[in-house]
């Protein structure tokens, strides 16, 4: 009998974390500039979808989540039009894409693919796993770093990214500072909405290539709502996080080790409905430690402006 802690429960934490954490590293972005994305979810599951249909018309991975980055982007940029030239609620605003990409990728399912609830082909190819040489062949360390899709990757390198350019270079001290006092900011000379478009459209890309490692790496296929919330707790990775890309990694990898758990326990014989709980269940306990209003005030405008 599987023990409960093993190795495979960190390789499982590690693919379970890479689309929150892509997710969450967007929402930094855009609340670094004063943004609060509510729409984390909604650019997700288009990015799912989307990639889905991409690697449909191309029969072409990398194609397919390009095609998912630029479908996404058209939706992030709906999202700043919304938020940032109408200065609409960002959470109103949020939400409403949220039911958008719902209900649109619903229809769309069966518009394009004529079936409702899944699309699966068993011809389709997803993202294949990369085994990096030497390191594979080490023991129990390369079990841990090595056989995961190129957007694990990619997730895990846009950490110490996005690190180094919001707190290293002039891009990121100006990001700060626009989402700071937008007006102090534009009497410099900065251009803030042009500040503000840029990281939503940036993150509206990390959750399209979250929704693709969902799709795409995780499994190949589509289903209704696969995102399952996915993007509201990546949003709630952000804020424990602090908008630090450090902070945002290692509050996306305890969220992700709770879905590790999640799904380890299904093995032990526990009822399903229980132990899929348990990622939301370390999300509302999560937001009990989470008490910095000025965060929401600055970030989704809350109260007012």
């Amino acid at each position: 009998m599987e023990t409960f802690l093993d190795w495979t429960l960190l390789t499982s934490t590690i693919r379970s974390v890479a689309p929150l954490l892509l997710a969450a590293l967007g929402g930094a972005l855009c609340a670094r500039v004063g943004i609060f994305n509510v729409a984390l979810e909604g650019m997700m599951l288009t990015g799912a979808f989307t990639a889905i249909v991409g690697n449909y018309l191309f029969h072409n991975v990398l194609l397919a989540i390009l095609f998912a980055c630029a479908c996404v982007a058209v939706v992030a940029l709906l999202f700043g039009y919304l938020s940032i030239h109408l200065q609409a609620n960002a959470i109103v605003a949020g939400v409403a894409i949220n039911m958008l990409a719902a209900g649109l990728t619903a229809f769309c399912l069966f518009a394009i693919f004529d079936v409702k609830g899944q699309y699966y082909d068993t011809a389709m190819k997803g993202l294949s796993e990369w085994n990096i040489p030497v390191v594979k062949d080490i023991p129990v360390l390369g079990e841990l770093l090595s056989g995961y899709t190129p957007l694990v990757y990619l997730a895990f390198v846009l950490i110490f990214a996005l690190q180094f350019i919001v707190y290293k270079t002039v891009l990121g001290f100006r990001m700060t500072a626009v989402g700071e006092n937008p007006a102090a900011a534009q009497s410099l000379g900065l251009r803030v909405k042009q500040y503000q478009y840029g990281a939503v459209i940036a993150s509206g890309v990390m959750c399209a290539l979250a929704g693709a490692q969902l799709s795409l790496g995780q499994v190949t296929l589509f289903t209704e709502n696969m995102t399952s919330g996915r993007g509201f707790i990546a949003l709630v990775a952000t804020m424990l996080g602090q908008n630090n890309p450090f902070g945002v990694a290692a509050s996306s990898l305890l969220f992700g080790f709770m879905d590790a758990v999640s799904t380890r326990l299904q093995g032990f014989s526990m009822p399903t409905h229980f132990t899929s709980m348990l990622p939301y269940v370390m999300t509302i306990i999560a937001m009990f430690f989470f008490k910095d209003k000025a965060y929401l005030r600055q970030s989704g405008r809350i109260g007012g402006k």
